[in-house]
């Protein structure tokens, strides 16, 4: 996948907050979905609306906010892990709003997405991980696979199941997981989670307007 993102910044000594590295992160974040998009599209999987690629795009979304909240799960306290996730999830749904209202008209369509993302966390909290490669599990690309193809016209929907799971969703958290390092939410080094410890199902409610 060839796209090209922020990776780095100023050379300049400053303090980054983390509400900055976030919309950053954020930033990269669509246009990975974007280019994510496109190349289901260059697929040519059943794709023909605006609202389609606007659902697509959520699913992305979604998917991302799951895999950020499971790599700093060992690194942050609850508390704070739950502060970067609704801060991200905010970022997020107002690309989700912004994009939306182009496509379809005025609307509030941030509401529908946090809902959206609520629901997403319940069915990923049944999902595993893959702790030695700190990346998703089998049945969390299943999950994210199904979430995808569901979307999709109903003639291609088996074939895009296997594709997005085994070559896309590979693809695009590679690159994912590069852009939260590099703009300092992780260390360089992300550490691996200990055999012993699993992730459990604890998940953060985020409210129906995050402020």
């Amino acid at each position: 996948m060839r796209i090209r993102i922020k990776t780095k910044w100023s050379k300049e000594e400053r303090e980054v907050s983390v509400e900055d590295a976030v919309s950053v992160l954020a930033f990269n974040s669509w246009k990975i979905g974007m280019q994510t998009l496109l190349e289901i599209e260059n697929e040519n999987f059943q794709i023909e609306t605006q609202v389609q690629r606007i659902e697509v795009m959520e699913e992305i979304m979604a998917f991302m906010v799951q895999a950020l909240d499971r790599i700093v799960h060992e690194t942050l306290s609850d508390e704070d892990r739950g502060t970067l996730i609704s801060m991200y999830a905010k970022k997020v749904s107002d690309h989700v709003q912004d994009n939306a209202r182009d496509f379809s008209g005025a609307g509030d369509y941030r509401t529908p997405f946090i809902a959206k993302l609520n629901k997403r966390f319940e069915g990923y909290s049944e999902t595993k991980w893959n702790d030695e490669r700190d990346e998703p599990g089998f049945s969390m690309g299943r999950e994210f696979g199904t979430n995808i193809s569901d979307v999709l016209g109903p003639k291609d929907r088996k074939w895009a199941l296997d594709y997005i799971q085994q070559v896309l969703m590979p693809e695009f958290y590679s690159l994912f997981k590069k852009t939260i390092k590099s703009v300092g939410l992780v260390d360089e080094e992300i550490k691996g989670i200990d055999g012993s410890d699993k992730l459990d199902s604890r998940h953060v409610m985020l409210r129906d307007k995050p402020e």
